[in-house]
């Protein structure tokens, strides 16, 4: 099933790439959901995530022609869009700092975190664990925009969006030891953010903090 998946999205992207707009629209259709919430999770604002989300197809359909088969179209896809994050930011002049928190392991090893568990909890059986779990959800991106904007999109990026390191080096065009180490601040400032806050949080994700 994934290898025939994998096969029509390549001759859909083949398709797009010779200027057909309705197998582009199928790409759009499977990828505009992950990359919207993507883009949420980094900026934190609805309307300007749908903003960006448009503008990074837009983005993606005029420079289709230099993707190069064999590489991940998703990640590809990420990498426009969090481009364009950054090119926002820029222009609200909101600059990303340098955290001066002491680092964590930065040979942390790329594995499914707490973080991403969390995101993951479903929605609730009955009225009351749903609303715990959207004010859970609420909760994680606030500490999200919290962090500095590097640091954000690389924990969306992996945490979330489950891309390997070697993806997002290339998705954020940056080394392997610079992804490692945004990764493993960002994962503790969130940890420590969201144990302020543990009473909202499942019982076996009541996160410790780094100085336990």
């Amino acid at each position: 099933m994934a290898k025939l998946m994998r096969d029509d999205e390549e001759q859909l992207i083949a398709r797009s790439q010779r200027g057909d707009v309705n197998a582009f629209n199928e790409l759009v259709l499977r990828y505009q959901q992950m990359t919207y919430g993507a883009v949420l999770r980094m900026l934190g604002d609805a309307d300007v995530a749908a903003d960006i989300t448009q503008d990074a197809f837009i983005a993606a359909f005029r420079g289709i022609s230099s993707f190069r088969g064999g590489s991940s179209f998703r990640a590809w896809l990420l990498r426009i869009a969090s481009n364009l994050v950054c090119d926002h930011w820029r222009r609200i002049q909101r600059h990303p700092v340098e955290s001066l928190e002491v680092l964590t392991d930065e040979d942390e090893p790329h594995s499914a975190s707490d973080i991403g568990a969390l995101v993951e909890t479903g929605q609730g059986k009955n009225p009351e664990e749903y609303l715990l779990s959207q004010e859970l959800q609420e909760l994680i991106q606030r500490g999200l925009q919290e962090l500095p904007l590097d640091q954000r999109i690389a924990v969306v990026l992996c945490d979330i969006q489950g891309l390997s390191y070697e993806e997002i080096a290339t998705t954020t065009q940056a080394t392997l030891g610079t992804v490692r180490s945004r990764i493993a601040r960002g994962r503790a400032r969130l940890r420590n953010y969201l144990y302020q806050y543990r009473e909202l949080l499942p019982r076996n994700y009541r996160l410790p903090t780094n100085t336990d």
